[in-house]
């Protein structure tokens, strides 16, 4: 093992008869570090995009969400709420009650959803993170209702914290008459003032307005009604377990889901689209490898008078193979090396001075998110040292068989 490695480390490093064969051998090592660079740099921007989007979706998101199977609200009494929060791991719970509607501010307009909230949300979720302008309260000291609009509700009705115009909201009467003749009897109609503003990515931002649970409920109608019930679990709270607590106290007809399951879709893409990326930069890394085997027939040619020098000195046809198996598979070794400490270099400016910027300004960040995780340094080189072993084993063995009987002769 340590003569065929030192003879490969020999014919790899040292300089050969004709220029080609380096030059081939220069590209092989190119072509497998930029393959490994690319996987490295790629996979750490789709964990940073990951964790600024799960960032996001955990300022409204609920470590656990409780809500009902059928149907848009439900009502829950106080007996199972009381028995909820003596659930072990559950260190506080939400109501919430969502509603889409029409919004007017002086003589704009515009449809979005109310999301009437208690007084716990700010706890259960991480909304006072999230604020632009202002300060989170939904009730003053006297009782006065205060909503909290999405900057991008905020800014196209031209909403601003001057208290001097209310935001006025309509919800459909349930109790109308479908034939009035005016139309604005067909509608309840109240009026509210923004304490604050959040921003923390587009869709949310110019879909929600928060207010008090009491003031939706009262708007809207539905006197006692949730559409969710949110969940802020211990810090060392072990989810199965709360969740099958929770589960015996509301039965088969509500459904509880983690952050996961509340946006699985968006989960299950990134997956998915990560998955892809590292199967096409893969199949990259494999056409790059055929460089391995054309520069590994240009040497074992050129070396077959090296060969019979070798077996009259009692190498056998194991040994020689090793040779150039090792030779083959120390082109892959030193292009991982070199990709990966140039994906770490790339990773780390990007990281450190953000030189690729987000052509959006609706974001909280301005450049491309990088996140390293140890597993990627791990699996990546795997993978390129897998295709470079099988790239020099397959030409290995063929040429030598084909070019150099057990006498040293061609066959």
């Amino acid at each position: 093992m340590r003569l065929s490695l030192y003879i490969a480390k020999r014919y790899l490093f040292a300089k050969k008869s004709r220029n080609a064969i380096n030059i081939i051998s220069a590209i092989s090592v190119a072509g497998v570090a930029v393959g490994t660079m690319a996987l490295i740099i790629v996979l750490s921007v789709f964990n940073g995009l990951e964790l600024m989007v799960s960032s996001i979706f955990n300022t409204f998101d609920p470590e656990l969400k409780i809500t009902a199977v059928e149907g848009k609200s439900f009502r829950v009494d106080s007996v199972k709420l009381q028995l909820l929060s003596k659930v072990g791991g559950v260190a506080a719970y939400s109501l919430t009650l969502e509603e889409n509607a029409l919004l007017r501010y002086d003589d704009r307009q515009f449809i979005a959803t109310i999301k009437g909230v208690d007084d716990n949300y700010d706890e259960v979720t991480g909304i006072k993170e999230a604020l632009w302008d202002g300060e989170y309260v939904l009730r003053n000291e006297t009782g006065t209702p205060y909503c909290v609009p999405g900057v991008g509700v905020a800014q196209y009705l031209g909403m601003r914290l001057n208290f001097i115009n209310p935001l006025f909201i309509y919800v459909p009467d349930k109790s109308a008459a479908t034939t009035t003749l005016n139309p604005e009897s067909s509608f309840h109609r109240e009026y509210i003032y923004p304490s604050a503003i959040f921003q923390v990515e587009q869709s949310y931002d110019s879909r929600y307005v928060f207010m008090p649970l009491d003031f939706v409920r009262e708007l809207i109608e539905n006197e006692g009604g949730i559409t969710s019930i949110d969940i802020k679990l211990q810090p060392k709270a072990g989810e199965s377990a709360v969740r099958s607590d929770i589960n015996k106290i509301f039965g088969d007809g509500f459904k509880i889901q983690n952050r996961f399951e509340q946006q699985e879709l968006y989960y299950k893409v990134m997956k998915s689209e990560r998955m892809a990326i590292f199967l096409i930069l893969t199949l990259i890394l494999i056409i790059a490898s055929f460089n391995i085997i054309g520069s590994l027939t240009m040497h074992i040619i050129e070396k077959r008078r090296d060969v019979e020098i070798l077996k009259s000195l009692g190498a056998d046809k194991n040994l020689i193979r090793k040779i150039f198996l090792f030779e083959g598979w120390m082109i892959s070794i030193l292009g991982a090396i070199i990709g990966v400490v140039a994906g770490f270099v790339v990773c780390w400016l990007q990281q450190t001075f953000g030189l690729v910027k987000f052509n959006s300004e609706t974001l909280l960040i301005d450049s491309y998110p990088i996140a390293l995780k140890l597993v990627d340094f791990i699996i990546v080189p795997s993978t390129v040292l897998l295709i470079g072993y099988v790239a020099a084993w397959y030409p290995v063995r063929y040429l030598t068989k084909k070019h150099l009987s057990d006498d040293g002769k061609e066959e």
